[in-house]
């Protein structure tokens, strides 16, 4: 497991990616903060749900991207979960997600 202390991790939004021993990517996840968002994994090992647990024990280094906004976080986490196929992602990973936005006026 790594140490999270040793990441300078900004307070915006952007998507974050965990990797294993082997450089393959884990997990791809968005978040509004991602100081605050990637920390939560690290904190209470003891109070994270078993999967989560296992993802967890198995992060080797991470990396994250800064993006303007959540809607850019949430596009950019579609991406990279469809190049990747993360075996944490349960959703997304399948090719019949397409993007788009409502707009109601």
């Amino acid at each position: 497991m790594i140490n999270i202390e040793q990441y300078e991790i900004p307070d915006s939004p952007g998507v974050y990616i965990f990797r294993n021993l082997k450089n393959r990517v884990i997990y791809v996840g968005k978040a509004i903060n991602l100081k605050n968002r990637v920390k939560s994994y690290f904190q209470r090992f003891e109070a994270l749900a078993p999967k989560t647990q296992a993802l967890v024990e198995k992060i080797e280094k991470f990396e994250f991207i800064k993006v303007e906004n959540e809607i850019e976080a949430l596009l950019l986490e579609a991406d990279l979960i469809k190049r990747y196929k993360p075996p944490y992602n349960i959703s997304l990973k399948d090719d019949k997600f397409y993007k788009y936005i409502k707009i109601e006026s």
